[in-house]
């Protein structure tokens, strides 16, 4: 291939007027088969796509029904597949053919539709191309580069990981991490749920959500907020349908009205799809300003509390479950003095709703006997992402919903093993891995400080203090903030390493050594010497599953993760008799016994119970009403402030929320394609409320430049949007990720947790160029 992939037609925006799922999810699914050039032996593997003794899809992370629908996978799951399995390579013929300064004319799309890698490639910085090398000198090379950094000072090197890789992988690396002297393990878990990570414990003691799948069939309601499932967890539709159709009422909260949460039309339904009928998903749609829940939920505890005095007044009993607030909470009176003490005018005023919408949706919550609190990074994403999350808590803590079937508070994660990761060790934070156990179980004595988070790896790269990177998986130049900051500094580290399946932006900035290594997909049979391999992940809902590849690798020169890192940490490292790399890539079930036997807890009988239908249950305490917290209780806290913005509202000011369209997961883009929203053709889309675009003298169509309004000496700017009206609470916008990361500071991060705040980034806008025809 000499020249880009070309680009589809546009662009064309139009509003969509379809229910997600339905003949659209069918007709995309259709095009992105074709487009992967080899449907007829990707079909049967869909077929066993997230169901037992299957493969676990590598896009999101929602959880893997006991007793699966037939095609137990959606939009975005299949189009993961098909882009895996695509025929097209990006082989060193076609590295030769292409320097880096011309493939950094590509876009992300372009890159990605090279196709898979094939060889492992060295950066030749002479000829400006990547030139294939043999794996056992790029591993010798590597293994002195790392070793000399080592040497020098082992807090200089990352390794970075993100949320794809088997618990298996996770496992090895962040012990090889550890034995290579640091606990500078970032992930993408980082740059979205971290603010999970840091709440949660605080409040009820574990760091995950506290659903399982079984407690959708048994809530009354469900409190949706800043999550989208028609994009980002589509499976998740199928519970939902479900709970509606029983009685079950959904509340929404999420600024852009998010199809999937509107209507649905399951296309494994040939009677809806012949009859084209649609479920209602949200029986009530409240569409906060960004930034705004902390208000919103003071609100609708407010209402709650008042709701509760209406019925002590009347001798009734109260709303309130009062006996889990006094056998089980901490904090309850002044929780309930600073809710009495905030004015409605200001909840108003802050979360862009009114003081009616959310008494409305405070009944549907005093009525239910359980619900389900559901959130993603709409909460996550704010520079008081950890408080948002608490007020969440407070809110379910009220009425009892915690520890109840039916009920509980349900982060929904991106990646699809982002979560397991930290299960297994990739965590910068030494309080959650059990040091003392791996320096008995290895024989050496781990690295007692923490590490550097996302955040703080960025900061120290631009500061010229990393002189090593080893990225497993992911696109990290283009998933972090700084953008322009963060591409000048990273060629100054020495070496750079990039495991990976395809080409993206991130492999053609490199340090003074690189190297990019080609790894087996999860869709792929991984076989070693002992036979064919399973690994493990874990989902959403803390089950733990087993996955087996179906397909046929793209390459025959291509190594499973656990070999990739097996073969650097053994040219590193000094030989431990007590690390078994060897042993461990040969039989993948003996990493599961090294797990096992570092979190016995969590892993008895891992072997054994990996093939488990739904996936084995990673023990929950707060599900039991046992919360591991300080005070031996579930903890009410109070917020700081009704906003969790960064963005002030000003007359020039907007808040910018950073979105995935449906034709994209994480950085990885599958097509121009925005069903959703109406876009076709084009990512560089700047959606705006239609007062905003008179307010500020703009008309539909034309092409702006986003500014960051802040004053800290740096520029940031984004070019070439197109203005285009959309339902919006006026003061805010929204662009695609990571398009618009350049315009999110380093700096302006979630307190405690510091997940860049990319959903309410303050930015101005510089009206210019074109206005489309």
């Amino acid at each position: 291939m000499t020249q880009p992939p070309s680009k589809e037609p546009g662009p064309e925006i139009e509003p969509y007027r379809g229910p997600a799922g339905g003949w659209g999810s069918v007709t995309s699914l259709v095009r992105q088969a074709k487009r992967a050039k080899r449907p007829a032996s990707v079909m049967p593997g869909l077929a066993q796509q997230n169901k037992p003794h299957g493969f676990a899809c590598v896009s999101c992370a929602w959880a893997k029904p006991a007793d699966p629908h037939p095609a137990e996978f959606w939009e975005n799951g299949a189009k993961a597949t098909f882009w895996e399995l695509t025929s097209d390579r990006a082989t060193p013929d076609f590295f030769a053919q292409h320097t880096l300064e011309e493939l950094k004319t590509f876009d992300d799309y372009e890159l990605e539709m090279t196709g898979r890698l094939t060889h492992p490639m060295r950066y030749d910085r002479v000829t400006d191309r990547y030139v294939p090398v043999d794996w056992d000198e790029a591993f010798a090379e590597i293994g002195r580069e790392l070793a000399a950094v080592r040497q020098e000072d082992p807090k200089t090197a990352i390794f970075y990981a993100s949320g794809r890789a088997s618990l298996e992988t996770s496992y090895m690396y962040a012990l090889f991490a550890r034995l290579y002297g640091n606990n500078n393990l970032p992930d993408s878990s980082n740059m979205c749920h971290e603010s999970t990570s840091v709440a949660l414990p605080e409040v009820i003691g574990v760091p995950v959500g506290t659903v399982r799948l079984p407690d959708f069939d048994q809530a009354d309601a469900l409190f949706f907020f800043g999550q989208n499932p028609g994009v980002n967890s589509p499976r998740l539709l199928h519970p939902l349908q479900e709970a509606v159709r029983r009685g079950a009422t959904i509340v929404t909260f999420n600024p852009l009205r998010e199809r999937g949460l509107e209507r649905f039309t399951n296309p494994q339904s040939p009677v809806e799809m012949v009859t084209r009928h649609e479920t209602v998903i949200s029986s009530q749609y409240h569409q906060v300003k960004a930034g705004g829940d902390i208000a919103a939920l003071a609100g609708l505890c407010k209402a709650v509390l008042a709701a509760d005095d209406a019925s002590m007044a009347k001798s009734t009993g109260g709303v309130l479950d009062r006996a889990f607030i006094t056998e089980h909470c901490h904090g309850f009176e002044d929780f309930r003095a600073f809710i009495q003490s905030t004015a409605w005018d200001a909840i108003e005023k802050e979360s862009g709703l009114t003081r009616t919408a959310l008494e409305s949706a405070a009944r549907v919550y005093c009525r239910a006997k359980a619900v389900i609190g559901i959130y993603g990074m709409g909460l996550t994403q704010h520079k008081r992402g950890v408080e948002t999350i608490q007020m969440l808590t407070n809110f379910l803590f009220l009425r009892g919903n915690i520890g109840r079937p039916g009920a509980g508070v349900c982060p929904v994660r991106g990646h699809s093993n982002v979560q397991g990761q930290r299960t297994v060790g990739i965590s910068e934070k030494t309080k959650l891995v059990p040091l003392d156990r791996l320096a008995e179980q290895y024989g050496f004595e781990p690295p007692r400080e923490d590490g550097l988070t996302t955040v703080d790896a960025c900061e120290a790269i631009i500061g010229g203090h990393i002189k090593a990177f080893v990225g497993l998986g992911g696109n990290f130049l283009r998933a972090v903030p700084e953008t322009e900051a963060m591409e000048a500094a990273w060629p100054r580290m020495r070496l750079t390493v990039q495991i990976a399946t395809k080409l993206n932006r991130s492999h053609l900035i490199n340090g003074e050594v690189a190297y990019l290594l080609p790894c087996l997909g999860r869709t792929e049979v991984d076989r070693q010497e002992s036979g064919p391999q399973a690994v493990t992940i874990e989902d959403s809902t803390s089950c733990i599953h087993g996955s087996k590849g179906f397909h046929a690798p793209a390459s025959e020169h291509l190594l499973s993760e656990p070999r990739i890192v097996a073969g650097i940490a053994k040219a590193t490292l000094p030989a431990n008799a007590n690390v078994p790399w060897d042993a461990w890539t040969a039989d993948y079930a003996r990493i599961r016994d090294a797990i096992e036997a570092t979190y016995p807890k969590i892993f008895t009988d891992f072997n054994k119970r990996m093939w488990t239908p739904g996936g084995f249950d990673k023990p929950l305490p707060a599900r039991e009403r046992r919360f591991e917290t300080e005070t031996g209780k579930a903890n009410f806290k109070v917020p700081s402030a009704l906003s969790a913005s960064f963005a002030e509202d000003g007359p020039d000011i907007l808040r910018l929320m950073t979105l995935r369209s449906n034709g994209q997961f994480n950085t990885t883009i599958y097509e121009y394609t925005d069903r959703f929203r109406g876009v076709d053709g084009t990512r560089k889309v700047l959606f705006l409320n239609e007062k905003d675009i008179a307010r500020f003298g703009l008309s539909d169509g034309q092409r702006v430049t986003l500014e960051t309004a802040v004053d800290d000496g740096v520029t940031r700017r984004v070019a070439d949007l197109r203005v285009t009206a959309y339902n919006i609470p006026e003061g805010c916008c929204a662009g695609y990720y990571p398009e618009c990361n350049p315009l999110i500071p380093l700096w302006q991060h979630a307190e405690r947790s510091k997940v860049p705040a990319a959903k309410s980034i303050p930015v101005r806008i510089l009206a210019g160029g074109s206005t489309e025809p």
